[in-house]
């Protein structure tokens, strides 16, 4: 799967576009229509809707297109974890300012995280972070 090379700032994809670009994370091979319409069955949208967010995700640099026989099969030209980090930044700073103290006091106020979920940050944080969420 390619890295955007240009830049790990990107453009916040809407939701819809989301969902269909998270499909094509899932797979670690070139995906069709078909698997993508498959996986997102319980939206109920049309052929038309997947193949224009389809259209609108290749325009932006998201995904690429490839000829495989007689259909078209869809390759993340954007890594996942970069998309991921560079969204979560750009999220802590539009609405936090920056702060994750802001954002965990606000899940913790709301509910949104547990006490539970809060001690394993800690732990998380004790040993120098990871990737063991």
């Amino acid at each position: 799967m390619g890295e955007n090379k240009v830049s790990e700032k990107f453009c916040r994809l809407p939701d819809a576009e989301l969902e269909v670009m998270k499909v094509v994370w899932e797979f670690d091979a070139p995906v069709s229509t078909i698997m993508i319409m498959e996986r997102l069955k319980y939206k109920n949208w049309h052929i038309s809707t997947v193949l224009k967010l389809i259209s609108r995700l290749t325009e932006r640099g998201f995904i690429k297109s490839e000829k495989n026989g007689r259909y078209n099969v869809y390759v993340p030209l954007v890594n996942e974890a970069v998309y991921l980090k560079s969204e979560t930044k750009s999220f802590l700073e539009r609405l936090h300012g920056n702060s994750v103290k802001s954002l965990i006091a606000t899940l913790y106020n709301t509910r949104t995280i547990s006490k539970e979920e809060l001690d394993e940050i800690a732990k998380i944080i004790e040993k120098g972070g990871g990737n063991d969420v």
